[in-house]
């Protein structure tokens, strides 16, 4: 028993000592530690005006460690320190070249990188002046120097957009020597380069001194086109579509004509470039191309507040037998109109016509009325820029549009017809700006009676885009679009004419009158 007691007075003291807390080390006294933020290794606060910070806070290297949650004091110590040259760095980007930098509270290394570093911090930047452009020379050389590249030579100057006297940035300088090159590489010149770039930027008088050297290369002219892809259509197809006659190259007229291609349904694909490695004076023309399949079948389902539900079935055939027309057929359902239209289409010939011949069955109801019609059109068209060209007589037999829906009757009219199209827009893919005009044209007689109606008949359509904003440094801003419509007939008060010949009050997509 005298054991056993003497046993637990010796145990007691140790227990006891065991389950005090060890006492804290000097490094957990003298510095929070990581431990101190949970979430994140530290917080650096950047008080700049507006561009500045936004550039800093996207792409400051130190402000990628911020989640690292076992960052030393010595690892940050570097990262502050560089952080301030790389933020110098960056601030020139945007012309500033004499900035006032400060790390608060600053950051001191007397002890070494081993001293305790705030994990708190703001990064304070006062940019100071810009700099301004006080020089630019745009030298050129190559070919273009020839007299028959003045033109362009002066285009690209008058087109510089960093003058002297503007504010100097990176990214300024940058675009103004990529509009300077692309602007050469546009036309005549698709080998050329930039052989040399300087900006001479002076931090004490904040002047910027800009040289650039362009190289045009040789001056290329269109050659022979060389056509790979094809199976099921011939070469005069593409030619035919492309329209590119040999002359001075301008990208701007591959790009139309490889739009050209991809827009006439032939093709699911097409590719345009010059052979820049043969002879400049005739460098070929490589037009590559992924024909269409030759049957497609489309299957539509819709539905609007104007006409309700709708359903179309259209079948496209791009290559007939015998004609090598393509046809175009469409099964429409909605709740006012059912209808089926066929067309057939020819080829364009070599002056960029195409014959068309098409039908149409519809029935449609107008208010109280239930409106049967026919109609066959054949015609000529041509499609152009600026302007589009078309020529059709058309055949028209449909119910009569009179008041009294029970005393209707079959009117049958043979018009000829005119109508263009002429655009003006900025671009001809994605407008931001400009007008187009459409008008209309067509006299005719109402047929098959013993009463022969005249009459005329006139539409015009019109469109144009206003940008919203600068249009030149914003493009993304918006556009506002305005359309119009106007149309007329001219007959005797008395007369006859089919109801599809005339307008109808009501809808947006109606002519009011």
């Amino acid at each position: 028993m005298k054991a056993i007691l003497a046993a637990l007075l010796i145990l007691t003291p140790w227990l006891g000592l065991q389950a005090q807390p060890a006492p804290p080390s000097p490094s957990a006294i003298s510095s929070p530690g990581p431990a101190a933020s949970r979430e994140g290794a530290f917080t650096l606060a950047i008080e700049a005006p507006e561009a500045v910070r936004e550039l800093l806070e996207r792409h400051l290297d130190v402000l990628r460690y911020r989640e690292l949650a076992d960052l030393s004091d010595s690892e940050l110590a570097r990262l502050l320190l560089a952080a301030e040259q790389n933020a110098r760095e960056l601030v020139a980007t945007l012309g500033y070249f004499s900035p006032v930098i400060a790390l608060e509270p600053p950051l001191t290394t007397e002890g070494g990188f081993n001293t305790y570093v705030p994990r708190v911090l703001t990064l304070r930047v006062v940019p100071g002046d810009p700099a301004e452009v006080s020089e630019v020379k745009l030298v050129f050389t190559g070919p273009i120097l020839e007299e028959a590249g003045r033109s362009q030579r002066e285009g690209i100057l008058r087109d510089w957009p960093l003058e002297t006297g503007m504010r100097f940035s990176q990214t300024r300088w940058q675009d103004a020597k990529q509009q300077a090159l692309l602007q050469l590489l546009a036309q005549n010149y698709p080998t050329a380069s930039m052989t040399a770039s300087e900006a001479d930027v002076d931090p004490f008088t904040r002047k910027a001194r800009l040289n650039v050297t362009l190289d045009s290369g040789p001056r290329f002219r269109l050659g022979p086109l060389v056509i790979t892809g094809l199976n099921h259509f011939d070469s005069d197809l593409v030619r035919r579509l492309v329209r590119l006659q040999p002359g001075d190259y301008d990208q701007t007229q591959l790009v139309a004509a490889q739009q050209r291609l991809t827009d006439s349904g032939y093709f699911d694909s097409a590719f345009i470039r010059i052979d820049t490695s043969g002879d400049p004076q005739a460098a070929p023309v490589l037009v590559q191309v992924r024909e269409a399949k030759l049957q497609k079948l489309v299957l539509g389902v819709g539905a609007s507040t104007d006409t309700g539900a709708r359903l179309s079935v259209e079948h496209i055939h791009h290559k007939l037998p015998v004609l090598d027309w393509r046809a175009v057929s469409k099964l429409l359902l909605a709740r006012d109109t059912t209808s089926l239209a066929s067309e057939i289409t020819s080829h364009p010939n070599d002056d960029y016509w195409r014959w068309s011949l098409g039908a149409l069955v519809q029935q449609q109801t107008l208010g109280s009325f239930l409106v049967h019609s026919q109609s066959v059109r054949v015609g000529r068209a041509r499609s152009t820029e600026p302007m589009d060209n078309e020529y059709f007589l058309q055949y028209d037999r449909a119910d009569a549009a009179t008041s009294d829906a029970s005393a209707q009757v079959e009117v049958q009219a043979l018009t000829a017809n005119y109508a263009f199209t002429l655009r003006r827009f900025d671009h001809p893919l994605f407008p931001n700006q400009g007008w187009g005009v459409g008008v209309a044209l067509g006299a005719g007689t109402t047929v098959g009676s013993t009463r022969n109606d005249p009459y005329g008949r006139v539409v015009a359509r019109w469109q144009s885009y206003w940008p919203l904003g600068n249009s030149d440094s914003s493009a993304g801003a918006g556009r506002i679009v305005l359309r119009a419509q106007a149309g007329a007939v001219v007959a005797e008060p008395n007369a006859n004419l089919p109801s599809t010949q005339i307008f109808f009050i009501g809808g947006d997509n109606s002519v009011r009158g």
